[in-house]
This record gives C-alpha cells, structure tokens and sequence, in this order.
C-alpha cells in the first residue's frame, strides 16, 4: 500500500508520516490513552492531565477555571462525545463549541493554549490543542486574524482554520488512524495533525 501523502500550507509534504505518529505513540501512549468514561464531566483531575501534557496551568487558574466548572459541563453535554472536525462541515456543533470556550474567557493567563489542553480529551476528534506551535503554523488565515473579537470566536476562528488544513488531508489522515489503530494505538484525525504541524516546525527550527 503506498504510504499516505499529508500535505501542509505552502506545499510541505510530511515525510513519512506514519513513522512520525508512531514515535510519538510509542514514546508518550500512556498520557495519550483516553478517559472515555468521563465524556461530559470536568473537574481538577482533567486541568492536572493537561498540566502532565504541558500546559502549565497554575493553581490559581484551577481555581478560577473551576469555579466556572457548571458552565463547561453544561456545554459539554450540548456537544456529541464523537464529534469529529474531519466529519462534514453542516455537522460541526461551532455553536455549543463556541459556548465552551466562553467558558474559559476572561480567566487571567489562561489563553486558547491552557484551555484546549485541557478540553481537547474531552472531545478528542473535534477539539485540537491550539499551542503556541500550532497557533503560529495558522498564523495567516484569513479566518484566524482578527485579535479585537471576543476570546470564545477567536478560538472558534482557529479550530475553523484548523479545520481547513483537517479536510485538505482528510483522506491521509483516515489511514494513518486506520494504520495506527491496527498498532492498538487509538487516535483522531485532529491529534495526528497535531503531531505532523509539530514534526514540521521542529524540522523548521533545527
């Protein structure tokens, strides 16, 4: 079978990028692995995941995001657990994602970095991890440059992006998950183009 072409902005193609999925895997699957069990709940034990993931959200911001637990929860439960942004656009819930976010506005030094960490294994195939890598590989789009709107349609403006570059590979990146899975490694389309944006900026800065 000839391996599947993921190609980025600009025309860069990821080499082998099947290899790259599976070094990841291989070096982090047990921080990987999902809590299904838990799809519309959130408390502590998730912002301290996201923090074993990198995402350095501070006790102070616990606090703070917690106190605004009801809310998040009340959106969770308005978004379907496989929701997916490689399904077609018409069934995208950018409405109760939307609320989501807002959900997290307005909290002192958390940004859409701190807040999709901690929401992306909530709703893994729908929610990408919008870090400082991933926010600048988006950089650009017309859909992404507005910085004067409110914070929950700024992230909404992102993961709209981020979308985009999803249904360019959708193809490739169902058969690195189809590939991966047959490796007993469980993943979604949006993680595996997490992976790939971030081989291709490491290769970038190196």
């Amino acid at each position: 079978m000839p391996e599947a072409r993921v190609i980025l902005r600009h025309g860069v193609e990821v080499e082998h990028p099947l290899d790259v999925a599976l070094a990841f895997f291989e070096a982090y699957s047990s921080y990987e692995a999902g809590d299904s069990s838990r799809p519309n709940s959130f408390d502590e034990r998730d912002l301290r995941r996201a923090n074993r993931g990198g995402a350095r959200i501070s006790a102070t911001e616990i606090e703070a995001i917690l106190e605004r637990r009801r809310a998040i929860e009340r959106s969770l439960r308005a978004i379907p657990p496989g929701a997916s942004l490689a399904d077609v656009t018409g069934s995208i819930p950018w409405s109760p994602m939307t609320q989501l976010f807002d959900g997290f506005a307005d909290i002192r030094g958390v940004g859409f970095s701190k807040m999709t960490k901690a929401l992306h294994r909530k709703r893994p195939a729908l929610i990408p991890m919008l870090d400082s890598v991933v926010q600048a590989y988006l950089a650009g789009d017309e859909l992404a440059t507005d910085p004067s709107g409110p914070f929950a349609e700024r992230a909404i403006a992102l993961v709209r992006s981020y979308k985009r570059e999803v249904d360019r590979n959708r193809s490739a990146l169902r058969v690195l998950k189809r590939e991966l899975a047959d490796r007993n490694y469980g993943t979604t389309e949006v993680r595996i183009l997490d992976l790939l944006i971030w081989s291709v900026q490491d290769a970038k800065r190196s």
